[in-house]
């Protein structure tokens, strides 16, 4: 019980971590005078930074009150630490390919903790974390549907109000809509890679009986 509490303590504070990020990452972009802020709630990054914020929250709540954690919040916190990991991933390779090229990034204090500091501290959560469930493989349908659907948002909301949070996403900044749809399969292929080793990972070491029960595929 010592080591639950423990893990309730730290997801308390990676969430509060979390929140700072956020409000730090927003008052940034207030600087910005051509920034709206309703953009700012449309980065991936910020939708599922929020949403990760409720389940780790949870999390912790649950940890704090319970010897293990019940499959369905795993699962949410399966689908939340893929979401944060592909936003550094993508973040990533966009800062990089910008020291190549005619223009740079700025990467303030908070946007170095959304995107690089606090995904690694979920993915070393959830790999140390040995109370999770024994995830199905079938949750790899679930892990894309949010991204799916922003997608869909954002592309339908980009020619409406001209801006898109991710220049691949705008065809009049590549080559045109072919190259667009070649980095969105590339990004779902990162989610999906990416939730497949979660899911993996769940599996390295067998869980009690009734909790494999629960989620037998």
């Amino acid at each position: 019980m010592k080591a639950r509490t423990a893990f309730g303590v730290a997801r308390l504070g990676l969430t509060a971590v979390e929140l700072v990020a956020l409000i730090g990452y927003f008052q940034y972009t207030l600087g910005v005078t051509t920034f709206a802020i309703a953009n700012f709630f449309s980065y991936f990054t910020v939708q599922s930074a929020i949403a990760s914020m409720f389940v780790f929250l949870t999390a912790a709540s649950v940890a704090l009150r319970r010897s293990t954690d019940p499959a369905w919040l795993d699962m949410l916190r399966a689908m939340v630490t893929t979401y944060i990991l592909v936003s550094g991933v993508v973040y990533g390779i966009i800062v990089w390919q910008s020291s190549s090229a005619n223009y740079s990034i700025e990467v303030p204090w908070s946007s170095q903790l959304l995107h690089f500091v606090i995904p690694v501290l979920a993915l070393i959560d959830w790999i140390v974390d040995p109370f999770k469930a024994r995830l199905p493989w079938r949750y790899l349908g679930w892990a894309i549907v949010f991204p799916v659907f922003w997608l869909v948002f954002t592309l339908l909301r980009g020619p409406i109000v001209g801006w898109y949070p991710y220049f691949f996403l705008d065809a009049r900044q590549v080559s045109g809509p072919g190259e667009t749809v070649f980095y969105c399969l590339i990004i779902v292929v990162i989610i999906t890679s990416i939730a497949a080793l979660l899911t993996w990972i769940t599996r390295l070491k067998r869980m009690p009986h009734h909790r494999l029960a629960y989620w037998r595929p």
